[in-house]
């Protein structure tokens, strides 16, 4: 089941904007930003003649580390012309508080939640408590969930997001495989490549009980769940694009 919020509480851009006096300048900075971005978005699809194209929910791709579930979303964004967000997001709004890219790899690589921490540094000059973090992570999501035909990977978003605003993937490898793909990638002995593996699939795994309650492994919490060991990027990108070509007309 997905994490279903009281109505009230979805995002809607127009009454954010009627509550923006009572917020902080940081708040503020941080809610233009995502409605700059938004419109950006709106506009390059206008310019493209893509204004009036069905809506497609938002995909969110879960990856385990070394799986290639990266690589697959990219491939489906470019293929059906989505929009992309992996990091950039994150980078982004940090560029817009103006914090420096180093402290960004560091918060990421080194804390359970890098993400929470991050937004805590951009609207806090103390800690960023979990429900606040997840409020300024839902609007986020929401307001992508609105706008459609983007693909986010990770973040959480197909436990928050309604079935009717996201198609949720899951990309997974066995572990031999994973280590065998990391150990290529970065030139790195095996039993390194396992250790990075585990260190991050726990951090993603503590990051989404912590903040959802939820178990990300488990595959009831995903619309398709895809393993690279057995299918190649390629492969699994066909089938993501068939099936959304096919259920929203695409083609």
């Amino acid at each position: 089941m997905s994490r279903r919020l009281p109505k009230e509480r979805e995002y809607n851009l127009l009454e954010r904007e009627r509550t923006m006096v009572d917020a902080s300048p940081e708040e503020s900075l941080f809610h233009n930003f995502i409605k700059e971005q938004l419109q950006k978005m709106k506009t390059a699809r206008r310019d493209a003649g893509l204004g009036k194209k069905t809506y497609v929910p938002l995909v969110t791709v879960s990856i385990d580390p070394g799986s290639g579930g990266s690589l697959v979303a990219r491939q489906v964004a470019d293929r059906l012309d989505f929009d992309f967000f992996n990091r950039e997001i994150i980078k982004e709004i940090a560029e817009s508080v103006q914090i420096k890219p180093d402290v960004i790899e560091n918060i990421e690589k080194e804390r359970l939640s890098g993400v929470e921490d991050l937004i805590a540094s951009c609207l806090r000059d103390t800690y960023l408590w979990p429900g606040m973090y997840l409020e300024h992570l839902e609007k986020v999501l929401y307001a992508l969930g609105e706008h459609g035909r983007t693909v986010v990977v990770g973040r959480g978003g197909n436990f928050i997001l309604s079935s009717e605003k996201r198609f949720s993937i899951r990309v997974t490898a066995p572990m031999e495989a994973r280590v065998e793909n990391i150990a290529k990638a970065f030139g790195v002995p095996a039993a390194k490549a396992k250790s990075r593996i585990k260190g991050r699939q726990e951090n993603r795994a503590a990051f989404i009980k912590k903040t959802f309650h939820k178990d990300v492994r488990n595959p009831l919490h995903y619309d398709m769940v895809l393993n690279t060991g057995f299918m190649s990027i390629g492969d699994c990108t066909d089938m993501i694009c068939h099936y959304l070509e096919h259920k929203y007309k695409l083609i």
